[in-house]
């Protein structure tokens, strides 16, 4: 298959049953017992990210194996770097693990680099998402197992690139787990399990919602640069986020995707705007989605998702299916089908975000190259569709949308020249490309 031109049908014939079924599935075939690591063996970590995400996955990683050292730290900016490393250093549950000396805390924008080749094992990504693709490229061509926080990339070009990453981690039996966290949650797990075996019936259609409210942004000082401030407030640029609904209700997205057998979509349609939060401040996002997934045989996916302030929030899921519904609730309670085969889960529930990284650190030391790869990339992909439907007001097939050409971050990364800000999308006038 050659990612520079994907079809949905080429996608799905080179879409194993493993990773349609995502992590739900049992681990991987593709042991390599020779190539193991004993417990015995320091796996060395590097943490390309040192914002809130980027320091919950450190600890969870650390957390995840007796014998793991965070070793290496990248960042673009000093004070981040500095209250990352404070923070986990001063954590007593993983303070000791803590072995980053002072040549091993990388700035710049190439920081991504040194840490990879600082001699690490496994490299934690989370920057902004605008940047993954990049890293996932290099840490993959180094030959470093990966944790990839979601999103995979925030235009369709970056798709196609960790695409290709992925078919190169699975050619090196590299590990690679993604920051879709649901997969990774037992009570998700098994309720879908049960969506997939069939105990819903035919599925007809899901419906997500992701509505929360406002979030934080970093007022603009005199003496930024258009990099500086758009990196401190990169959820509101798509060349950084992709927009919230890349970047946040992606998570919706890649639920969807999983009740649906991870296939790709034939079209989606969508519409958008920006209500509440207009000031320059916020960039050119939006503030609220509404996209529809068109399936084979009638069959769709309805996504809506905002963030503003002092309104209704919800985070849900429910798949309708022609013998009963599965409702996952999030945070709120366990997930439960209703209908002919109704059942409500009642096992453990622990922490998910520690799950992806006990799973990823099992995976490196049994051998087993874990890969995440496709339909995380999948997943990425169809929140970026749904994006591009709402900005253009088009209805875009699933080849179109993959195919895009339209690359959204400038060519150069630099402190000083200026980067305009895109105006803010208008259906009927943005051109799809």
């Amino acid at each position: 298959m050659n990612p520079e031109n994907l079809t949905r049908r080429n996608f799905l014939t080179s879409t194993s049953k493993a990773a349609m079924f995502g992590a739900m599935a049992a681990p991987f075939v593709l042991r390599a017992k020779d190539e193991a690591k004993s417990n015995s063996e320091t796996l060395k970590i590097g943490l390309v990210g040192c914002g809130g995400r980027g320091s919950g996955a450190a600890k969870q990683a650390l957390m995840a194996d007796p014998n793991v050292q965070l070793t290496a730290v990248g960042e673009v900016f000093e004070d981040r770097l500095t209250r990352g490393l404070e923070a986990l250093k001063a954590d007593k549950e993983i303070s000791t693990r803590i072995k980053v000396d002072a040549d091993h805390q990388f700035l710049g924008f190439d920081a991504y680099q040194k840490v990879i080749d600082s001699g690490v094992d496994v490299v934690i990504l989370a920057s902004p998402p605008g940047f993954r693709p990049t890293h996932l490229e290099a840490a993959i061509k180094a030959g470093k197992h990966v944790f990839c926080e979601k999103p995979m990339a925030v235009d369709a070009p970056g798709v196609r690139r960790v695409l290709k990453a992925a078919e190169e981690a699975k050619a090196k039996n590299l590990s690679l787990v993604a920051g879709f966290c649901w997969r990774y949650n037992l009570a998700e797990r098994a309720a879908m399990e049960r969506v997939l075996d069939g105990d819903i019936g035919e599925i007809r259609s899901s419906y997500s919602t992701y509505l929360t409210g406002g979030l934080w942004m970093n007022p603009r000082q005199p003496n930024w640069t258009d990099m500086h401030w758009q990196l401190k407030n990169w959820l509101y640029f798509t060349w950084l986020s992709g927009d919230h609904l890349v970047e946040q209700a992606v998570h919706s997205v890649d639920k969807m995707s999983w009740a649906m057998r991870d296939q790709p979509p034939l079209r989606v349609v969508g519409l958008g705007g920006r209500q509440t939060r207009t000031d320059a401040a916020y960039g050119h996002i939006y503030d609220h989605f509404s996209i529809v997934y068109e399936y084979p045989n009638d069959v769709r996916g309805f996504l809506v998702c905002r963030q503003q302030d002092n309104c209704a929030s919800d985070n849900s899921d429910v798949i309708y299916g022609s013998e009963g519904n599965c409702r996952i609730l999030g945070f709120r309670g366990m997930p439960f089908v209703t209908g002919k085969n109704a059942w409500k889960y009642k096992g453990p529930r622990p922490d998910m975000y520690q799950v992806e990284h006990n799973e990823l650190f099992k995976s490196i030391r049994n051998g087993e190259g874990r890969n995440d790869g496709k339909w995380m990339a999948q997943s990425t992909m169809l929140a970026i569709l749904g994006r591009m439907a709402a900005y253009t007001g088009k209805s875009i097939t699933w080849e179109e949308g993959l195919n895009s050409t339209e690359v959204l971050g400038p060519k150069e990364l630099t402190w000083e020249k200026p980067i305009p800000v895109p105006p803010v999308a208008m259906p009927g006038k943005t051109a799809f490309v």
